[in-house]
């Protein structure tokens, strides 16, 4: 009996210790290092409660195969339901689908970050007036990158300032094919706000790199997309500090 207390005991630790490992990590993006606490973890295993979906007509966001796909016709946004404040990381993995589907086009991995609706105390009081529609986010205070728009031939930052004013600088404005999207394979999204530091990766390949005097500091999180298909996997958001 002993011998099996002991065995359930050293279990229960082991246990602990790999959820305090689970939660705790120091993580390395680009020359820093940083300490990071996890927040949120989804996997899609069972229900997309954590969600908000703001989509026109036609189009799908449900659970297939363990991730969250997306199959858009005209225009979609999914919000993750819960405010972000503070430095963080959000982490998650896209992949862009082409297999021959009525909407499989390479095109719009986007997302917007640290969003605040001006327009609304409550975030979601809007949602159904948004409706998925592309210019119904312009008014709003948000961090933007659309990867490979424009039919996968541009990338693009934007800082939303509020009121439609929505700046594209010229060295934001990327077409090269390095900055580009490749169908049907694994896309791993972080976004990094950090004391005014603003950085977008995809895979380990450092995107933008933006300082703001004025920085979000504070908002919410949505993968956008317009007419195409996507899967979307392994979200995690960790408070960050050094």
């Amino acid at each position: 009996m002993q011998t099996t207390t002991s065995f359930i005991c050293m279990a229960l630790l082991l246990l602990i210790s790999s959820c305090a490992n689970h939660q705790k990590k120091n993580i390395r993006l680009g020359n820093d290092d940083y300490h990071a606490d996890l927040l949120y973890h989804d996997n899609f295993n069972s229900k997309l409660d954590n969600w908000t979906v703001e989509q026109r007509e036609g189009g799908t966001v449900q659970l297939v195969n363990n991730s969250m796909d997306i199959d858009d016709v005209n225009g979609c946004t999914v919000w993750f339901n819960t405010k972000l404040k503070g430095n963080v990381l959000i982490e998650y993995d896209a992949i862009v689908i082409d297999k021959g589907g009525a909407n499989d086009r390479v095109s719009d991995l986007n997302c917007f970050w640290m969003a605040k609706d001006l327009n609304s105390v409550n975030f979601f009081d809007n949602s159904e007036l948004r409706g998925g529609k592309f210019q119904n986010y312009h008014d709003m205070q948000l961090y933007y990158v659309g990867l490979g728009g424009h039919d996968n031939s541009k990338t693009r930052f934007r800082k939303y300032a509020g009121g439609g004013d929505r700046p594209c600088l010229p060295e934001h404005d990327l077409s090269d094919q390095k900055y580009l999207i490749t169908a049907n394979q694994t896309n791993t999204i972080r976004l990094l706000v950090y004391n005014g530091q603003i950085q977008y990766y995809r895979n380990e390949q450092l995107i933008y790199n933006y300082r703001d005097d004025t920085p979000y500091t504070e908002g919410y999180f949505g993968i956008r997309t317009y007419k195409n298909h996507m899967s979307i996997d392994n979200f995690k958001v960790y408070q960050l500090s050094q």
